[in-house]
C-alpha cells in the first residue's frame, strides 16, 4: 500500500526535514516486506493565501485516485501506536492500494474535505505545529511498520 502524506506548505532544509527523511527511509526499509510503502510527501502551497477552501482544492488534486483518505485533525480519533499500526494493516489487508494522510494548513482542514475523509486521527487534544505533525506522523509510520513486523522498536 503506497502512502502519500499530503500537506499544506513547503518544508525547507532544517532539523524537521532531516527527521522526516530519516523516518521515511526507515519506514520504506521496514514496510516494504510488509506490503507497506513507499511513502512520499506531497506538498501543496496556496500562494494567494485564499484560505482553507483553496488549500482543500489543492489537496484534492494531490490525492491519489481511489486512496483511503485519512485526515490529521484535532477532532479525529486518538489512537495508540498499536491501534494505528492495526488500522494500517486493515487497510492493506483489504487490498487498498493507496493511503493519503492529509495535514492541513495553519487554519486546519476545510470542513468539506474533512467530511470526505474515510478516517480522521488526532495526536491528542493539543494543537501541534504543522512541521512537528509531519515529524510525528512519519515516526508513527515507522513505528507502525516495526509493530506489524514484530520488531523491538515499540515496547509497551
Amino acid at each position: 500500500m503506497r502512502i502519500s502524506i499530503c500537506v499544506v506548505g513547503r518544508l525547507r532544509a532544517g532539523p524537521e526535514k532531516t527527521l522526516i527523511d530519516d523516518y521515511l527511509t526507515r519506514f520504506d526499509r521496514t514496510g516494504r516486506a510488509l506490503g507497506l510503502g513507499p511513502a512520499r510527501v506531497i506538498e501543496v502551497e496556496d500562494k494567494k493565501n485564499a484560505g482553507v477552501g483553496a488549500e482543500a482544492a489543492l489537496l484534492r488534486k494531490a490525492l491519489p485516485k481511489g486512496a483511503v483518505i485519512c485526515t490529521l485533525d484535532e477532532r479525529g480519533k486518538v489512537l495508540s501506536s498499536p491501534d494505528f499500526a492495526g488500522q494500517l494493516g486493515k487497510w492493506r489487508d483489504a487490498g487498498r492500494q493507496d493511503l493519503a494522510l492529509v495535514v492541513g494548513g495553519a487554519d486546519g482542514i476545510d470542513p468539506s474535505l474533512r467530511a470526505e475523509a474515510d478516517f480522521s486521527i488526532s495526536f491528542g487534544k493539543m494543537v501541534w505545529p504543522h512541521m512537528l505533525v509531519r515529524v510525528m506522523l512519519t515516526e508513527q509510520l515507522y513505528r507502525a511498520a516495526t509493530i506489524l513486523a514484530g520488531g523491538p522498536y515499540h515496547r509497551t
